[in-house]
């Protein structure tokens, strides 16, 4: 029979596993976790939208991965703190469906996300004169809509199952039922990471086809355009902001490498350090690029830092994403695998719970981890936290 809510909350306290010590310790970590989260991931979105340097259409990808990750923090890790603490449900069972739910949703949101940021980075570095027209912002927002698609035709059905479990005896453990369990590690985890995995393989191989041209071939831009004038022409010019972000002031300069046949052009000013180049969508260009004498056989060829720091800024941002997808891999697979094993073999392989429950809060850790890593790995978000949290910006962007 069910019980008020107040007598259920009553005899779910002895239920609970924790010390007093032990609930204090476990309160500290996962509030701090849910600060940290909540905290870096705005950043990241205030510095995406107000940082020249990361307003790149592609960029948006990682604000949308920024607010599921907040969300985990609002409306899920709260609720799932309680119910640990507690050992019980103390909230409705209509709750408890809707919780579940949602936390799928923003777990498979997140890693759609870094699969559909995967599949742009190989698009951009694949085909970067024709998918470079076509990446507008309006078709990286209908990329986002189309991520939350999925992961809301993943994460919803069990709301709209007949038979799903009746609540009223304090559990809200995750659906155990095999079909669903299967549909959702697989369609939440398992195929997005095959997909990733192959992609950032396919990445590897053009990255180490182009940094080792035989001799004598025609090179081309590991991250950039093609390096034939003609096709270069055929760049609609107002696709050009949306291509990188290329400075409009410029429309000559491409993300293409500086070729032999260009050396005279370039021996003005070399940059001492190419990785320190230019921010990926500056809109600075430099001077002795403004000054470059318009050879014929260099119009387009001659970017010089611009080039090389555009291109190094690229191979860079891809390795800080590699990071990111390799982190949540480690962070989520355990949870996956325990979780896949109770539909395929429940009595064989039984996970022990307290070891479940580690792999289920490990979970959760990954969503405070990506400002982390950008912090760590990229320049770019670096400087623009520095920026946001001490310095007083007067100006609308920076």
């Amino acid at each position: 029979s069910d019980h008020p809510v107040s007598l259920r909350m009553t005899l779910c306290f002895p239920n609970s596993t924790y010390s007093p010590q032990a609930t204090a310790a476990f309160s500290i970590v996962v509030t701090s976790m849910m600060i940290l989260t909540i905290v870096g991931n705005i950043l990241v979105i205030i510095a995406v939208l107000m940082s020249r340097s990361l307003r790149g259409p592609q960029n948006l990808f990682l604000v949308s991965l920024a607010a599921a990750d907040i969300l985990v923090a609002l409306i899920v890790v709260p609720f799932s703190m309680a119910y640990e603490l507690q050992g019980c449900w103390v909230f409705s069972s209509i709750w408890c469906e809707i919780h579940k739910a949602l936390d799928v949703l923003f777990c498979t949101a997140s890693i759609v996300h870094l699969c559909a940021i995967a599949l742009d980075r190989y698009l951009s570095i694949s085909r970067p004169v024709s998918y470079g027209t076509k990446r507008s912002r309006r078709r990286i927002k209908s990329a986002i809509v189309m991520v939350w698609l999925i992961a809301a035709v993943i994460s919803f059905p069990p709301l709209l199952s007949p038979g799903k479990q009746k609540g009223g005896d304090g559990k809200c453990e995750p659906n155990d039922e095999p079909w669903y369990i299967l549909y959702s590690t697989i369609g939440s985890f398992f195929a997005p990471c095959v997909i990733m995995i192959l992609v950032y393989i396919r990445i590897y191989q053009i990255a180490k086809r182009h940094m080792h041209c035989p001799p004598g071939e025609k090179r081309r831009s590991f991250y950039g355009a093609a390096t034939d004038d003609s096709e270069m022409k055929s760049l609609p010019e107002e696709s050009q902001k949306d291509v990188g972000q290329r400075a409009p002031a410029a429309p000559e300069l491409s993300l293409t490498t500086v070729h032999t046949d260009c050396a005279q052009w370039t021996d003005k000013k070399p940059a001492e350090n190419p990785t320190e180049g230019l921010p990926l969508s500056s809109t600075e260009v430099p001077n002795a690029a403004r000054d470059l004498p318009k050879s014929p056989t260099c119009r387009y060829k001659n970017t010089i830092k611009t080039s090389s720091g555009m291109i190094n800024r690229e191979k860079r941002f891809t390795l800080v994403l590699a990071v990111v997808m390799g982190v949540f891999v480690v962070c989520w697979f355990p949870f996956f695998f325990s979780y896949s094993l109770k539909a395929v073999c429940p009595q064989k392989y039984q996970v022990p719970d307290p070891l479940f429950r580690f792999f289920f809060w490990s979970g959760y850790c990954n969503s405070c981890l990506n400002p982390i890593i950008y912090t760590i790995f990229n320049r770019d978000f670096r400087t623009a936290f520095k920026r946001i949290l001490f310095r007083d910006t007067k100006s609308k962007s920076f």
